[in-house]
Order: structure tokens, then sequence, then C-alpha cells
């Protein structure tokens, strides 16, 4: 055990780390729509090497069932009613690379869809923050602290804290992370009480009222011990008008309880000494498999194959959080007037979409928009691109940035929450930094960004130098696994 935990948990009277159960609506490799699923997935293998017995809970959605069933161990069952439904839950037990994972089974709400939309996704979760508290006291592991991550879970303290009165589950120590404040869980009062049965009293802007909506991320962040984000820079933004979408009052009123810690990425997976999708290995000091590889994913993707023009690349959601409407504005100009390339792997909202077909057969061998998802392309894409655009309107913690900046692909961000904290802007009297960026929503910001590492590419040494940088940073999820580990000791 860690010196540093070792004293703390001296100041509390106790010996032993605690236990923790993460709760997620996904966790990766078995579920994942987006970053969630990868925290989710990694985060308790980080912990489990400093000492901390940390395991998963999470719905048993279809597509776990088709991968992972005969490896799948039946624990227990029982019934909850939400209102006048009295359904079926199972508990189900797996082992994934060293780490337990309860998944929670319900043919019902766990099928084809981790996401249903609408009232029906607000239904399918209130039953699984009732099942996760019911299904506590009977699990083979007690936890010291219960990790819920976004409005799925969010109930999960209000219901321990106010129907479960001197019962184990009230007793927990309940920590909410916020990965992305603009979802959270809103419906009509008189559905979350048919749901759930909360008492009317809890109606109120006090508890879990807004904007004449129940939400349930407020209610997380009233009823929960801490609450944390996923950047520093995204736990401040949050508590302004601008970023928090309603929600300043009352994390402002927590603002000693808020935190922010930054994600971190599997290093394993993304390592470009090893990584089997990529055509050629490489590392800071030896970079010709980086090249091989630019040149693989020209030839892929029907680019030009050329070593002397610089190739810019994203990998995203093609929607306005990610800064999509600034690409569509800036892009024509910079295609038409700069010796460059463009590849984009994504799909979106349809303008987006169309917008980028367009721009593909105005830039044939210049610019490839593979729209749609791959995961061997995406690795392809950080390993063969020189630079890496992410003009993000808000960025709680963002991946992508990190992961390019492993394989040597310069970041050109704005300057929002995660992207702030962990893209350094170059300084060109230092040499310092890993990155570009700008500092306010413009397109035209956005165009002098890329022009400045245009004019780094003429360069080659500056190159060398900033993908060195690049490459140096160590976004491990070892340093992130520190950082909660002594937060979960905080709490108790």
């Amino acid at each position: 055990m860690k010196k540093e935990f070792r004293e703390m948990l001296n100041q509390r009277g106790r010996k032993a780390l605690p236990n923790v159960l993460i709760a997620a609506a996904e966790c990766a490799p078995l579920s994942k729509t987006g970053g969630l699923a990868d925290v989710v997935g990694t985060l308790p293998k980080a912990l489990a090497a400093l000492g901390i017995d940390a395991r998963v809970i999470t719905p048993y959605h279809r597509i776990i069932k088709e991968k992972y069933a005969d490896r799948v161990e039946h624990m227990f069952y029982f019934y909850v009613d939400l209102g006048w439904r009295h359904e079926y839950v199972g508990i189900e037990k797996l082992d994934l690379d060293g780490v337990t994972v309860y998944l929670v089974d319900s043919e019902r709400y766990f099928g084809d869809w981790i996401y249903r939309g609408g009232y029906d996704e607000i239904e399918q979760y209130a039953f699984f923050c009732r099942a996760v508290l019911d299904a506590i006291p009977s699990l083979d592991f007690a936890p010291d602290v219960v990790h819920c991550n976004d409005w799925h879970t969010a109930m999960i303290p209000m219901l321990a804290r106010t129907q479960y009165p001197g019962a184990m589950q009230e007793k927990l120590k309940f920590l909410l992370t916020i990965h992305n404040i603009a979802f959270q869980g809103k419906c009509g009062f008189d559905f979350v009480q048919d749901l759930l049965g909360i008492d009317s009293k809890y109606y109120t802007a006090e508890y879990m009222e807004l904007y004449g909506c129940a939400n349930f991320i407020k209610a997380g962040c009233v009823f929960a011990d801490r609450i944390n984000t996923v950047s520093p820079s995204y736990a401040w933004e949050i508590r302004t008008p601008y970023f928090s979408e309603g929600l300043d009052g009352i994390l402002n009123a927590r603002a000693d309880d808020l935190s922010g810690i930054i994600n971190g990425i599997d290093k394993k997976v993304f390592n470009p000494k090893t990584d089997p999708r990529i055509p050629a290995h490489f590392d800071r000091g030896h970079l010709k498999g980086k090249a091989q590889c630019k040149t693989a994913l020209q030839a892929r993707l029907g680019l030009e194959q050329r070593a002397d023009v610089p190739l810019f690349a994203m990998v995203t959601r093609m929607t306005e959080q990610k800064g999509f409407d600034l690409v569509t504005c800036a892009l024509d100009e910079l295609m038409s007037r700069e010796d460059m390339q463009f590849a984009l792997l994504g799909s979106g909202e349809y303008r987006f979409e169309d917008f980028m077909r367009g721009a593909e057969e105005r830039y044939k061998g210049r610019l490839c928009a593979y729209l749609g998802y791959n995961e061997d392309l995406a690795h392809l894409v950080y390993a063969g691109s020189d630079f890496f655009l992410m003009p993000s309107r808000f960025e709680p913690c963002g991946l992508s940035q990190m992961i390019a900046m492993r394989y040597g692909s310069l970041p050109i961000v704005r300057e929002t929450g995660g992207l702030r904290d962990t893209v350094t802007p170059y300084n060109q009297y230092t040499g310092e930094g890993n990155g570009f960026s700008f500092a306010n929503y413009d397109a035209w910001e956005l165009r002098d960004a890329v022009r400045r590492a245009l004019g780094c590419w003429q360069n080659g040494e500056t190159m060398r130098t900033l993908i060195s940088n690049a490459m140096r940073a160590d976004f491990g999820f070892e340093i992130s696994a520190q950082e909660y580990a002594k937060l979960y000791i905080c709490m108790l």
C-alpha cells in the first residue's frame, strides 16, 4: 500500500482500503457507445494495481449476452416493483481480465439498445438504479463506496438516502461522476412518482426540480457525498451558466465537494510499439514506422501517397459539440489555399455528413470522409496522421487527443475542458508544447491554429521536437486511479 494512502487511512481510523462498486450504463469491452465505457472498463484494473478491490455493476445488454454468455455465472434473482410493474432481476457474474463484473439481467429493459431514448430510457435506468440498490446486500462483495456515473445511475444516492432507512444501502458512501452535464435525465414528476415512489416533498428546487421537471443528475448532485467530473477545467466550467445546463446553482452550492480528475487511456491498447491494428510499429525515438503508417493510411483512404504533405485528421461524432460547424466554415478555405490532406472517420448529423460528401468530391485525392466507424481504421488514423483536430464547443475530458499524442499525431484543440488540461500549446521561443490551441469558439481562430501547425510542418526539427513532446506525455489511467483512490479514502 502506498504510504500516502496509509496515512490517509490512519487519519480515519481505518487500516483497509475501501471496496468500490462502480455502477454504469456501459463498460468496455462488453458494451460501448462512447468514452464512459472506456473509463468504466479501465479504471477498476488501474485501481486493482493500487490494492483497491473495485468491481463493476452494469446492465446485461444483449450485445454482452451474444458474446460472453458462456462465461457468465448466474448468482441469484429477485423482483423489484416500479409502480404497478413487478419485474424480474437476474444478477450474473463475469470475470473480465481480472475484474469482477456484475450484470443486471432483464429481458424487458436490456435488449438491443443500450439507450432507448425518451421516457423509455428514463424507465430503463430507473429500473437499473432500483435493481442495483436491491442487489447490493446479496452480492459476494461488501462495498464501502458506490461510484455512480452520469444520470443513468444518479438516482442511486437519493433512493438510498430517502427509501432505505437503517439499511446498509443508506450507510454507503456515494460518488457521482459527471461525464457530460448536457445529459441529465429529465421527466415529469408524475412519471418519476409512478416509477420510484419518491415523496412529493422532494419535488422542489432544493432537491430534484429544475425548470419544472424532475432531474436525475440534480438529485444525484444533492444526495451524493462527493461529486467529480472528468477534468479540472470542466469542474470549473460547469459552475458557470454557459456550461452548466442550468445546474450551476447546485454545483456552486456544493463547490467544496466538487473536483475534477482527468480520464486516462489504456496504454496497452493504444501503444504504437505493439499495436496489432497498425502495419508498422514505432516509438518516440524511432519514427520510421509512423511514416509507413501514413503511407498505408493514404492508400486505404484513396489519398495521394505523399510523404511531403501534412495529413490532418478527425475521429469524431459530427455534431456541434465537437466543433463541426467550425470545420464546415473553415475547411474549404484551408483546402483551397494550403497544400494539405484531410481524413475524417465518424458519423453524425446529416447536414455535416452531406457537407463532407461534397468536400470529398471537391478535393479528390486530398480529402476522404469515411462515414461510419471502424476500430481498425481509427488506430491507423491516429498512427498515420500528422495533426489531429478537436475544435470542440465543450469537451468534458476527451480521449482522442491523448490517443493522438500517444501515436505522435499533434492535436489542434479549442481551449476547453479536458483539452485545455492535456494539450500545451507550442511555444516557438522555448520549444515547449505538445500541440496547438485556440481560445474562442470561432472558425477563423481554428483556421489560424491550423496555419500555425502548417508553419511548424515546414521545419523538420520543430516537428521532431513536438512529436517527441507529445509522445512523452503520460496519460495512462494509473495517474487517474491514484486520484480516485484518494477521493474514495476521503469519503470514508
